[in-house]
């Protein structure tokens, strides 16, 4: 029995030597913290490979791709090197790093140079880097490229200029991100929307004054506010050589129908949207608009709902940047001791509209007979 189990030491120990997790424990490299752990049978404890504890025998070691999972084996977590916290400041530093080489690459890295260059697996890279920002490497380069191509298109920018200084390898893969991205196309938005045409509308509501416009692809602002005329010159600095047309009998019923879904929320709008936003910030106004009518989310909500549980300030900058007010709901957003944070339209007007939808959704009390 005792050779069998010498055997078995033997044979453990082997298997350990041979796997190249083994050395970056040895070595104590802090590069492979995040990507695996290692726990150790005598002791009943598991570490992160940079763990400055003693040198455990490799036949008494097991390796866990996660903390959960060597919890779930029964293995507690080191004191010393605290492996079960997230050691979130480390990986936004290197996410932040593997930004700026996005950011300032002619062309896309690869997902193993972004990976190399952030010490981790491609896998583990990947999964991190999305945890963070809420989006993919290749989805971040593509909206960091569509803020770029707003700031750089103007008046006095050759559109091929705007092309290359943005990272767009060809015209075709360029006109056609950039026409969404922008809502029209990129010479159009570089002369202030010329030859566009866009309708607008001002009405009164309860919420104060109210400016609606239209493209061709559908309605593309929606802005609350005390002066008409504020609103109006808001519009037209976006648009600063685009065709302003005042709504006809067609448009009114637009506006008549927008303002009774802004007094009455709960009522089903059917009309085509122009939602011109980069991939993130329209995963975001995706997520506002699946809140319940009547009902609030706190901004972490809202990043755990589209799967980017850090990117609580992207998810709150997004929500800032949305120019659809009612409709695309971020009214109902909240801070995470249900207080109100700003809003874009007024935090008076924020407060009346969930107040709204909340007395909408009350169960009244039974009358009593």
């Amino acid at each position: 029995m005792h050779i069998h189990q010498f055997n078995m030491d033997v044979d453990a120990a082997q298997t350990i030597l041979s796997d190249p997790r083994w050395q970056q424990v040895l070595a104590r490299d802090a590069k492979a913290d995040g990507q695996f752990f290692y726990a150790v049978k005598t002791t009943g404890i598991y570490c992160r490979p940079s763990c400055g504890a003693r040198q455990a025998r490799p036949e008494n070691v097991t390796f866990h791709l996660t903390a959960a999972a060597a919890e779930a084996a029964g293995f507690r977590p080191c004191q010393r090197c605290k492996p079960n916290q997230a050691g979130a400041n480390e990986y936004a530093a290197r996410v932040a790093a593997a930004c700026r080489l996005i950011e300032d690459a002619e062309t896309l890295p690869s997902l193993a140079q972004l990976a190399a260059h952030a010490g981790w697996s491609p896998f583990h890279f990947h999964r991190i880097f999305k945890s963070i920002t809420g989006l993919t490497p290749r989805a971040y380069a593509t909206a960091f490229r569509a803020q770029k191509l707003r700031q750089t298109l103007g008046e006095n920018t050759k559109i091929t200029d705007a092309m290359y200084d943005t990272g767009y390898g060809s015209n075709s893969r360029f006109y056609a991100s950039a026409t969404d991205v922008l809502g029209m196309k990129p010479l159009q938005y570089a002369k202030g929307g010329v030859d566009t045409q866009i309708h607008f509308a001002i009405a009164e509501c309860t919420l104060g004054s109210l400016l609606v416009a239209t493209s061709s692809k559908g309605v593309c602002a929606i802005s609350l506010g005390n002066d008409p005329e504020t609103l109006l010159r808001e519009l037209q600095d976006r648009f600063p050589r685009a065709d302003l047309v005042g709504g006809d009998q067609n448009f009114e019923s637009i506006v008549a129908t927008l303002v009774g879904f802004i007094e009455t929320p709960a009522l089903t709008l059917d009309l085509p949207l122009d939602i011109q936003g980069t991939v993130f910030q329209q995963k975001v106004w995706q997520a506002l608009r699946e809140i319940p009518y009547g009902t609030t989310a706190t901004y972490s909500e809202l990043a755990k709902r589209i799967g980017a549980p850090n990117a609580v300030r992207a998810v709150a900058s997004a929500c800032a940047a949305n120019t659809l007010a009612v409709v695309i709901p971020c009214h109902r957003v909240v801070r995470q001791d249900g207080s109100l944070s700003g809003y874009r339209w007024g935090i008076a007007r924020k407060k009346a509209l969930i107040e709204k939808e909340a007395a909408a959704t009350a169960v009244p009390p039974k009358s009593s007979k």
